[in-house]
């Protein structure tokens, strides 16, 4: 089957459309749960020749252990050591048919748009992963404030990233809808629950800063 993850191209642009960086979906293989998060490349960032998006199988209890790939509509583009070494598959003269009904069976969880109603475990994975890409500490979860980011070298306004916009519109989705056309600001985080801020204190210190400003 040539485009036996068709449903990834679906799935991209549906992404785009709504905003989002990244989506899951999941998948069982060999008894193990697994959480499969498919991401967006950022503006400018390098990628394989014909890949579409990145993989990222997370098992389902331990995020650490994990398997980022990049992937097109036809194939995972990975070598079948690194797959089969990830997903304990045993070495065997017909290891190319075990691929081929790996891939087949992968390819049946594909959605072709975003899916809602994540479970908490999948909105942690989804937040465990947008931090790492944002060289933030995953354990920052609770948001006390949002900041004005600084001004570009050509003195443009600078633009929160994807990964800090999709992590708030996951975490306080009632705060992102409120603020979500202030595309110069950011949304700030602790790893202590103590610090949280309800949106109401968030939206009024926010106002009581403008104002100073």
């Amino acid at each position: 089957m040539a485009n036996i993850f068709e449903n990834l191209r679906s799935l991209k642009v549906d992404m785009e459309k709504k905003g989002w960086y990244i989506d899951l979906f999941t998948f069982k293989y060999k008894q193990q749960d697994y959480i499969v998060l498919v991401k967006l490349y950022e503006e400018g960032e390098k990628k394989p020749k014909y890949s579409l998006v990145k993989i990222e199988f997370l098992e389902k209890e331990n995020f650490e252990n994990n398997l980022l790939v990049h992937a097109n509509s036809a194939k995972l583009l990975v070598d079948a050591k690194t797959l089969r070494e990830y997903f304990n598959i045993e070495y065997s003269n017909n290891l190319a048919d075990i691929l081929e009904q790996f891939n087949q069976h992968l390819s049946k969880h594909i959605p072709t748009e975003v899916t809602e109603g994540k479970s908490y475990n999948e909105q942690l994975a989804m937040v465990h992963s947008l931090s790492q890409s944002d060289s933030e500490n995953p354990n920052k979860r609770f948001c006390y404030k949002v900041k004005r980011n600084p001004k570009r070298k050509d003195n443009s306004l600078g633009q929160r990233s994807p990964f800090n916009d999709n992590k708030t519109r996951i975490l306080r989705p009632e705060l992102y809808e409120k603020l979500k056309v202030e595309k110069n600001i950011s949304f700030c985080y602790s790893e202590d629950p103590k610090d949280e801020k309800t949106n109401e204190e968030i939206i009024n210190n926010w106002k009581n800063n403008k104002l100073s400003q």
